[in-house]
């Protein structure tokens, strides 16, 4: 089995939260509801989009919302989205000293494809596995598909949010948290990850010292 690190996508490896939250602000604008602050929004990022739409607009048709969204956003998410610094030299660095990189993401698997195409890290990612009818994180199904997709190892979860820590920690792996992406460093503590770092830069020392392979 190849040792294998997990990523979340959003929040984590690309700075996409720009798009996501303007784009879900179009979708309730459209619709005539009232547009959730960047706290609120914080709380909701990281859920099911039909919970997010559930929570913003109680009294809304949550279908035709999420609807609206999946037509937008694609045309939209990487409008300004872009890779965190260093992500694209960590993640070839993993590669060349022999570990497997796969994502976890909310997103659907198609989705997540096209962000990752249009911000440059197809090559650099060895799996994509969205939530794609499984249960969100915190449950470790999207974390325990997205290894066994390769028959990789688990080592490490990296995300940006309590629900990927959570989704770590139940999966067996040690759990890496951000603090660049959606959940802040108070947040993130509560979850308790193994370590909690402002960028990726430690998650360098911890794997690099040596090769795999």
């Amino acid at each position: 089995m190849k040792p294998t690190v997990v990523f979340d996508l959003d929040g984590t490896l690309v700075d996409s939260l720009a798009d996501i939250k303007a784009s879900f602000r179009w979708v309730l604008r459209q619709a005539g509801y009232p547009e959730p602050d960047d706290a609120a929004m914080s709380r909701l990022i990281g859920r099911p989009l039909a919970e997010m739409f559930r929570q913003a607009a109680p009294e809304a048709d949550e279908a035709e919302l999420v609807a609206a969204f999946r037509d937008y956003y694609p045309r939209h998410l990487a409008d300004h989205s872009h890779p965190y610094p260093g992500v694209p030299e960590l993640l070839a660095a993993l590669g060349e000293a022999g570990y497997a990189r796969v994502i976890a993401t909310t997103k659907k698997t198609l989705v997540a494809h096209k962000l990752i195409e249009a911000v440059g890290l197809t090559n650099l990612i060895d799996h994509v596995q969205g939530t794609d009818g499984l249960p969100p994180k915190p449950a470790p199904d999207v974390v325990l598909a997205a290894l066994a997709a390769i028959a990789g190892e688990g080592l490490w979860m990296v995300g940006d949010t309590v629900h990927d820590v959570g989704a770590g920690r139940a999966a067996g792996l040690a759990t890496y948290a951000v603090t660049w992406g959606n959940h802040d460093a108070a947040t993130l503590a509560q979850a308790k990850p193994d370590r909690l770092e402002p960028n990726l830069a430690a998650l360098a020392d911890i794997l690099l010292k040596r090769a795999v392979v």
